[in-house]
């Protein structure tokens, strides 16, 4: 009998945290490496932010919080979904988490028994189908493709459901795609999803304020009202307010739902740190000044990516909608010879070529579940990107 749990074998490492520090250590050895590869805003937390933290310790607000989290978070939580999202929920149906993955995390572990089933579409969030694996759920994978610009079919989400179904997972604005769906496309799917009363929806709004041009962010509960008692909806400040490190994620749904991961909460980390929910306090709260300035940078970033990538001929780029990644496919270099000698198979092998050879660290799609594509985070400075991208199409003109 060995020692170590038999739910490792139902997971794999993230994909991103390994390329992220396989970067981190060619760099310490002395490589010249540009990390495309982690998803963190370059931007510091806003001043009013830090500020807010400063005064609550210095308030003496350093005490074990309540574990669904401080009533002034709560109280914050609520007014935004309101605010931003016309949904009307009560501070106790609302949950403050380390992070937007603790909180997914606790949903599942509140609701999957073996053999439940949970819809996540292709290409996903490198954790999603290893959080339902540790939760004892199903994963069940729905792709999507390049030319219907990476989003869920109303069809095949239609096809994928099944009485086992608990729930599907909706991440608008996307990671790893950058894919966002308009109102109509959001309705569609609702649509299906309210021809089966069972099935429920997490949806990940964790990219909601970074859209670009005239785009209208939407979700779910909010485009279909008859979805409320079976949503939960999870959102944070990690990534609007750069904020990734200080660990908070939020989320709303139906009070019996809340009470069940507050129990699950109370046995695992209990409250998050209080110095961050009163700095989350103020972000959701004070001025929103920053998000508009956060956006014209993040759009102008994404077209500079966008153009350059679509430059070499081996490469398509579609445009995404939201969040600060590409999803480019390689298709093409599939089969081509590196300047090593290695012969291309898979897009693992690009992007592992691409940082030997140009020092350039992007993630390869299989790790989304979806390839030959690779992603890339333009959460960095235009001159690292054009740099980068500058490595990427002389990487191609080197392929054989």
């Amino acid at each position: 009998m060995g020692f170590l749990s038999d739910a490792l074998s139902r997971i794999k490492p993230s994909a991103t945290i390994v390329i992220t520090q396989k970067a981190r250590d060619l760099r310490a050895a002395g490589r010249d490496v540009i990390s495309l590869s982690v998803g963190e805003p370059d931007f510091d937390t806003p001043d009013n932010i830090k500020e807010a933290a400063i005064a609550a310790i210095r308030r003496g607000e350093t005490k074990y919080p309540p574990v669904s989290g401080i009533p002034a978070l709560r109280e914050a939580i609520a007014k935004k979904f309101a605010r931003e999202n016309g949904l009307t929920y009560e501070p106790k149906q609302t949950i403050v988490g380390t992070g937007g993955k603790q909180v997914i995390y606790n949903a599942f572990l509140a609701t999957l028994n073996p053999g439940d089933e949970v819809i996540v579409p292709r290409p996903y969030w490198v954790s999603y189908p290893e959080m339902v694996a540790l939760c004892g759920g199903t994963p069940v994978f729905v792709d999507t493709t390049l030319e219907r610009a990476f989003k869920l079919q109303p069809a095949d989400l239609e096809a994928a459901i099944t009485p086992r179904t608990k729930w599907v997972l909706l991440n608008s604005p996307s990671n790893p795609s950058g894919a966002a769906y308009s109102r109509s496309e959001m309705k569609a799917l609702t649509d299906v999803l309210m021809k089966h009363p069972h099935v429920w929806v997490l949806t990940d709004d964790m990219y909601e304020h970074l859209v670009y041009g005239d785009f209208e962010f939407v979700t779910p509960a909010q485009v279909e009202p008859g979805l409320y008692e079976r949503t939960l909806t999870m959102n944070g400040v990690s990534k609007s307010y750069a904020m990734t490190g200080w660990r908070i994620g939020y989320a709303a749904g139906p009070e019996h739902l809340i009470k069940a991961m507050d129990f699950v909460q109370g046995q695992q980390t209990s409250g998050a740190a209080t110095i961050s929910q009163w700095a989350a306090v103020e972000a959701l709260n004070g001025p929103q000044d920053h998000l508009a300035e956060f956006r014209k940078a993040f759009e102008a970033r994404r077209d500079l990516v966008v153009s350059m990538l679509n430059q070499t001929s081996l490469l398509e780029c579609p445009v995404p909608e939201g969040a600060f990644y590409v999803y480019p496919s390689c298709r093409k270099a599939i089969g081509l010879t590196a300047p090593s000698g290695k012969t291309i198979e898979t897009d693992e092998d690009f992007v592992t070529e691409l940082l030997e050879a140009e020092g350039v660290a992007a993630v390869h799609g299989s790790a989304f579940g979806l390839g030959p594509n690779f992603r890339i985070s333009y959460a960095t400075s235009n001159a690292l990107l054009e740099d980068a991208c500058n490595r990427i199409q002389r990487f191609c003109n080197s392929l054989a």
